[in-house]
């Protein structure tokens, strides 16, 4: 009798092991109702994004090569002018030129902030860094609404509205973080490295140049994808200064618009499963496959930049 208690006590799951248990069934509990949501919102949006091409003459490849965006009307052959070209080529327009302005001014301030003065990184830049990250999108706008629109209009004519400024104002809200991930990549280089350069009696710019950032490269890259898909799906900054025409830009000069801007727009004014609404929903769904098509980049990237 005195043997089958014990090794019934034995048998028995500790208080640890318990909550231990309980611990995993709440962890796999979260991330099966994240995944979850992530397929919900990919199938909520592509049933509505696909709706537009189901029973109409609408054809996916009319509606990604044609200009004319007019929901509501219809060409000679009957068709609704439904074209996304000129909104695709605002998104990538602001997205691919920010990313370009933005990328020297973060590599240099990451050097700066890694290997010449981490001390004054640290304590002034890094603040200043994290600063630009709080700040909401619409204040971004509103500035860029103020001063960058007049001073593209008055420096190089038109009505200032068009890529160049969401040029501009996304180079500012992209670049706190392309900053931040190269100086996380910076820092991840191995100490080792620096000292076997130096040794071998290499300069410290050579160092930097030769060796660090190219070591740091995927990492680079990295945050510049992350920049790039930020710049992609900003909407409200973006739909403050380019203007939100549906035409195709001409100049940089001229008033273009992205896919987040006509879709924050016109959202509120359609009738939930008309074909004007569909069509916004399609865009959205353009917007979806970008972010997922960034985000398998980002993998792509960091997986061949593992050290091995």
């Amino acid at each position: 009798m005195q043997n089958d208690e014990i090794k019934t006590a034995l048998q028995r799951r500790s208080r640890s092991a318990r909550i231990e248990r309980r611990g995993k069934i709440i962890s796999f509990t979260c991330i099966a109702l994240i995944v979850a949501v992530v397929f919900a919102i990919f199938a909520f949006v592509a049933y509505h994004g696909i709706s537009t091409f189901v029973g109409t003459k609408v054809s996916v490849w009319s509606f990604l090569t044609k200009t004319a965006w007019a929901p509501g009307t219809t060409d000679a052959s009957g068709v609704p002018k439904l074209g996304a070209l000129p909104m695709i080529a605002g998104s990538f327009g602001v997205t691919l030129l920010s990313a370009v302005v933005a990328t020297p001014f973060a590599v240099s301030a990451a050097i700066y902030m890694v290997e010449i003065s981490p001390r004054v990184g640290t304590r002034i830049l890094q603040p200043v860094i994290d600063l630009l990250v709080g700040i909401p999108s619409v204040v971004y706008g509103f500035i860029g609404l103020t001063v960058v629109v007049p001073f593209i209009r008055n420096v190089f004519g038109g009505s200032g509205f068009g890529i160049l400024a969401g040029t501009f104002v996304l180079f500012v809200m992209i670049l706190p973080t392309v900053t931040s991930m190269t100086v996380s990549a910076l820092k991840a280089v191995p100490r080792r490295y620096r000292e076997a350069s130096l040794a071998l009696g290499a300069t410290r710019w050579q160092t930097i140049y030769k060796v660090v950032l190219r070591a740091g490269m995927p990492g680079i890259l990295t945050g510049i994808v992350f920049g790039m898909a930020r710049a992609f799906g900003e909407a409200l900054a973006v739909q403050m200064v380019i203007g939100n025409a549906a035409l195709m830009p001409t100049s940089l000069i001229s008033p273009a618009s992205t896919l987040t801007s006509v879709l924050t727009a016109g959202i509120g004014n359609t009738v939930m499963g008309s074909l004007e609404n569909n069509a916004l929903w399609s865009l959205a769904l353009i917007l979806l496959l970008m972010s997922l098509a960034f985000n398998l980049l980002v993998r792509w990237i960091g997986k061949k930049g593992e050290l091995k």
